[in-house]
């Protein structure tokens, strides 16, 4: 399963207060994908669209501060220790993974499908809890995985709660970052929002892989925290989208609503 498309996006030409070389010390790290261990100065800088020369300087810092580890005898950088106590730490402050853990399980099982809880990273939504039901063909999906913001259910679900003005930010970096396949995009973004206010979800059947089908619903769970979003979803072959709607969909839509603002002011 590839990694999804529509990562990053460029949402701060202009913007005085905006700290370029730390953004690209971030799109360092960011630019490891799931499954991968070891990357070269060449693949960063690919990925990054950034020099060689730039990117050797933001490695060797990196480095220096723990955040990757060299290893000389390949010539390539792997993810460091001190990111652990970030990744921990930030985890740890996200006490509603704790709390809706049991629910979220409870989804996974009925459905016999993968259910995830995310957030959104720019143009994608970083899954921060994930559980999978006892089927012995499931999305191989853990905690840490992205999916892109306009194509999933996950994603649509968190646009169709987020703000007005974070909905229209939203727009404007997805058709900055790829005009020609925006109108596509947004029409099965409206399409989406639509179905929300008819469903009390969002639907991607094949629209993210093919043979997938997923439903998702979005929450806001209060104490500082931005909006988040549950889907539930799998392989079409074991969760079609008669199932899913008919017997998922009021399941998912309860949990959700028991999440709404479990986090306090």
């Amino acid at each position: 399963m590839t990694e999804p498309d529509d990562i990053d996006a460029p949402e701060t030409k202009g913007d005085r207060h905006f700290v370029t070389a730390l953004a690209r010390g971030l799109d360092v790290i960011a630019c490891f994908r799931r499954g991968e261990t070891f990357l070269g100065n060449n693949d960063i800088a690919e990925r990054c669209k950034l020099p060689r020369s730039t990117v050797s300087r933001l490695t060797y810092t990196l480095t220096k501060l723990g955040y990757l580890h060299y290893k000389e005898d390949i010539g390539k950088y792997r993810l460091g220790t001190a990111l652990m106590a970030i990744g921990s730490t930030a985890l740890g402050g996200l006490d509603v993974r704790r709390v809706a853990r049991e629910s979220l399980t409870d989804l996974a099982n009925f459905s016999n499908a993968s259910v995830g809880l995310g957030v959104r990273e720019r143009l994608t939504m970083r899954y921060v809890e994930s559980m999978r039901g006892p089927a012995a063909i499931s999305l191989n999906i853990d905690v840490g995985y992205r999916h892109s913001i306009a194509r999933s259910s996950m994603g649509r679900a968190y646009i169709a709660v987020c703000s007005e003005r974070e909905r229209r930010q939203i727009f404007e970096e997805l058709q900055d970052y790829d005009p020609e396949t925006w109108p596509r995009k947004r029409e099965g973004i409206e399409r989406a929002l639509q179905e929300y206010q008819e469903l009390g979800c969002c639907c991607s059947f094949g629209d993210w892989l093919k043979e997938v089908s997923a439903i998702a619903v979005g929450f806001r769970p209060g104490g500082g925290l931005p909006p988040m979003a549950i889907n539930c979803g799998g392989p079409t072959i074991l969760v079609p989208r008669e199932f899913l709607l008919s017997e998922v969909r009021p399941r998912l839509i309860e949990v959700a609503r028991n999440l709404e603002g479990v986090m306090g002011a």
